[in-house]
């Protein structure tokens, strides 16, 4: 969380005091009006705020029609909710090498492709742009869709386009550890009708027929699905933190550049969209895994947040217990791992298995931005940047 103060606050009480919160209300519709600014804001036809960045992830590939039989294509390098939609769709995630920018690899995407491969969920980390070019180019040529996971990356942006509104479908993610936050929260933007009506259905299967005029328009059959609804409360925080995003953005893209433009020996690591990029935090390539973790204890020693992401214990494949060990669901017939349909698909994991990812990870640093950071902050930064040999 960067910023939150009095307007939320206000936002909160007036949606109390309406005494209706349900998201489907005659007051203050604050769900609804979110959706339209998102919307607005990023360029997508359609927007659906719910409970959390993976209910986006998993709505939007259970609208594509992905399930049991089908591969999906996820970096070595991501949250695990990234894989863990992909197991919540009844489908297999297959692991694949990230590159020097610490986004999906074009060239391994290419190689892991299968006749099973029905998407790629190209995931923007730490607000940085995948090469979405390169991603849209290969799935064209194979016919299959692009998931954008936009969640560590709300308002970043790649060649003048919103992450996530460049794929068949993004998502978003507006936990308190995101640019703009509501406590919990998540969205699901996509400019394909068929992908929105599924996901709306899906997103919301318990009441979207029961509750208002959800279906007045939408020629899609009702289907069984899941409850990620969020009532009226989340909307309105948000409302008040999106009116925040062109405030925090700018001030965290000035201090990232400062820091990367007056660096005399640490290099940073190569951008897809230097510009486009969030800049929650500097990154830092180093030519050996010791030599990262010396800058790191010393710049801890100084009183800096430093994150190594080999070390996150969440973030890297071999991490993830619960698609590492293939246990896709509780119950075995359920477990994707376990099912008829999926034997024989690339679930061949192994803690080795993206060395290259390793090997990145494991000389990468990141030093936390702040966009409060004064000019003379920024100056002291700097110059112990550079004192570190």
């Amino acid at each position: 969380m960067y910023r939150i103060g009095r307007e939320e606050e206000e936002a909160i009480a007036r949606t109390l005091r309406s005494k209706q919160f349900f998201k489907i209300n005659d007051a203050g519709k604050e769900v609804y009006n979110f959706q339209e600014e998102w919307s607005k804001t990023v360029g997508s036809e359609y927007t659906l705020l719910m409970t959390s960045g993976y209910a986006a992830l998993e709505s939007a590939l259970v609208a594509l029609g992905i399930g049991p039989g089908d591969e999906v294509i996820v970096p070595a390098y991501t949250y695990i909710a990234t894989a863990l939609a992909v197991t919540g769709a009844g489908a297999i995630p297959v692991i694949t090498d990230i590159d020097e920018t610490m986004t999906l690899s074009p060239e391994a995407v290419e190689k892991n492709i299968s006749s099973h491969t029905k998407a790629i969920i190209p995931v923007h980390i730490m607000g940085l742009p995948s090469n979405m070019d390169a991603i849209t180019e290969i799935a064209k040529k194979h016919g299959i869709a692009v998931v954008e996971d936009a969640c560590q990356s709300d308002g970043g942006t790649y060649h003048g386009r919103f992450l996530g509104s460049i794929g068949d479908a993004g998502a978003y993610s507006f936990n308190i550890f995101k640019v703009i936050t509501s406590g919990e929260g998540g969205a699901l933007v996509t400019n394909d009708r068929k992908i929105f009506e599924r996901a709306l259905i899906y997103h919301d299967a318990s009441a979207v027929a029961f509750f208002g005029d959800q279906l007045s328009e939408v020629t899609e059959p009702l289907f069984g699905g899941s409850e990620y609804r969020v009532s009226d409360i989340t909307g309105a925080i948000l409302r008040e933190q999106l009116k925040r995003l062109p405030g925090i953005l700018p001030d965290l893209r000035r201090n990232c550049k400062a820091i990367v433009n007056s660096l005399e020996t640490l290099k940073p690591i190569p951008y897809n969209d230097f510009d486009g990029a969030c800049c929650v935090s500097a990154a830092f390539r180093f030519g050996s895994e010791s030599e990262c973790r010396d800058f790191a204890a010393k710049m801890r020693e100084k009183g800096y947040g430093i994150q190594i992401p080999y070390d996150t214990g969440r973030h890297v494949y071999y991490d993830w217990s619960q698609i590492m060990e293939k246990r896709g669901a509780l119950h075995p017939a359920m477990d994707p791992f376990k099912m008829k349909e999926n034997q024989g698909l690339n679930m061949n994991y192994s803690p080795d298995m993206c060395a290259k990812s390793l090997d990145i990870l494991k000389r990468t640093a990141y030093l936390d931005i702040s966009p409060e950071w004064t000019h003379e902050d920024l100056q002291r930064i700097i110059n112990d940047l550079n004192s570190i040999r």
